[in-house]
Order: structure tokens, then sequence, then C-alpha cells
């Protein structure tokens, strides 16, 4: 990678890590965004995996007195199904398709009926909504929302949520990388140096956010994140179509 590419995406990894810090959402789904604009899906999804284990693994010690294991067990228990089931078949989908799965997510869940609505407490609901959440992990490199709904399903509060969540995601993105980079076997290598650069920077914006969790109410959290998520999947729902729709009318990609 040239100098000023790993300074770019450094800057892009304080700030969406301070995002992720805040909401325990978004930062994601916009950093994986980036990595696909400018580097191979395998790369990307290999790069976007440390970032988010460094983000998400620094997030849950800093919250750890928030974690609720019981709500994480049957989650991580579902990932583990989705991660062996997704081994099997080893598809990796083209730029347009990933971005396309990752935009239209948060839709599909916000229309989910009611009696389909997920209780963290318990213990099948977990298993389901892991399975489901690694499968849209391996394809999409993020899967915040439906995580997030996962736990909102729930009674825990917004520091609960983000720890909880936190402690998960460890798991799902250390998962991801042993696919991308074992499994699926495409190439999914990532350059050390940047690899220093994206814990360090994922560490850094992930402290800085401490401060205003704390000060923000369980209302404002929700408002917030809801909003946040609307607009970044309308995004890419629009740059997946484009990727897709660009060589029937001869534009370049």
């Amino acid at each position: 990678m040239s100098l000023s590419l790993m300074l770019m995406l450094a800057v892009s990894m304080v700030g969406t890590a301070f995002l992720s810090g805040i909401f325990g959402m978004a930062g994601g789904m916009i950093l994986i965004g980036i990595l696909l604009a400018v580097l191979p899906l395998p790369a990307a999804m290999a790069l976007h995996a440390v970032t988010q284990m460094a983000s998400n693994g620094w997030r849950a010690l800093l919250w750890w007195r928030h974690i609720r294991l019981r709500a994480a067990a049957g989650y991580l228990a579902g990932s583990v199904l989705g991660l062996i089931g997704w081994s099997l078949f080893r598809y990796v989908p083209d730029k347009a398709v990933a971005l396309l799965f990752l935009g239209l997510t948060p839709f599909i869940v916000y229309l989910l009926p009611a009696r389909l609505k997920p209780d963290a407490a318990r213990f099948d609901h977990g298993v389901v909504y892991g399975a489901i959440c690694m499968s849209l992990l391996l394809l999409t490199g993020v899967v915040g929302p439906l995580v997030d709904t996962f736990f909102l399903g729930g009674k825990l509060d917004r520091r609960e949520i983000v720890a909880t969540k936190a402690f998960c995601q460890i798991f799902g993105h250390a998962m991801k990388l042993i696919y991308f980079t074992s499994i699926a076997a495409q190439g999914g290598g990532v350059d050390g140096t940047m690899m220093i650069i994206a814990i360090a920077a994922s560490i850094f914006g992930t402290t800085a956010a401490r401060r205003i969790l704390e000060a923000m109410s369980n209302t404002q959290y929700r408002v917030w994140s809801t909003r946040i998520i609307v607009a970044i999947s309308g995004f890419y729902v629009l740059q997946g179509g484009y990727l897709l729709a660009a060589p029937a009318f001869g534009a370049s990609p």
C-alpha cells in the first residue's frame, strides 16, 4: 500500500471506531464500504476483520462489567453453525452483491412481523439469529443492524447492548478472518504494517467515544442508531445498484 492510502485508511478507521464506540454499530458499515472501494473484496474483508476485532475487543474491555454472557451464549453457538455451513460452500460475492446485501439487510429487519422479533434472553433465538448473522457477516463483512435487532429485542440498556455485542463480534470477525484467509482461500491476506495501524486506530477511536456514550440517554441512543443505519444502508443500496446497472448502460462501474 502507498503511504497516502495508509494515511487515508488510518483516519477512516479512527472515525469509524469512534462512531462504533458510541452506538456499537454503523462504524463497521462505513469502513467496509471504504475498504471495498480501494481493495479487492477478500483483502477488504480480511483487513476489516482485523480492525473490527481490535475495535470490538477494546470496547468489550472498556465495558466488561456490562457484558451479559447469557445473551451472548446462544448467539455464539449459532455463529459457529453458520461458519460451518458456509465453509461447505466457500462462496465469496462480488462487490455489487455484497453492497446490496449490506444495504438491504436493515430494511428487511425493520419489516419483520412482531412474532419474529428476537428475545436476547432466549437461547434458541440466539442460535437462529447467530447463524443468520454469521451468514450475512461472511457475505457482506458486517452485520450490525441485525445484531442490534437481536439485542434490542430484550431488556438490555445501551451499555449492555454495546458491551455484549462487542463481545460477540470479537468471535464473529475472528471467524470471518479465518474464512477469508484460509477457508475461502481467495487472497485475503493483510499487510502487516496496515494491520498494526488498524489496531492502533481502532483502540484510539473507541476510547475517545466512551464519554459520549456515558452522557447519552437510552432514548437518544435508540433514535440516533436508527437514523444512522437507515442513511448508510440507503447509500449502499444505491451504490450496489449502480455497480450492477452500470455495465448495461456502457458505464464503467
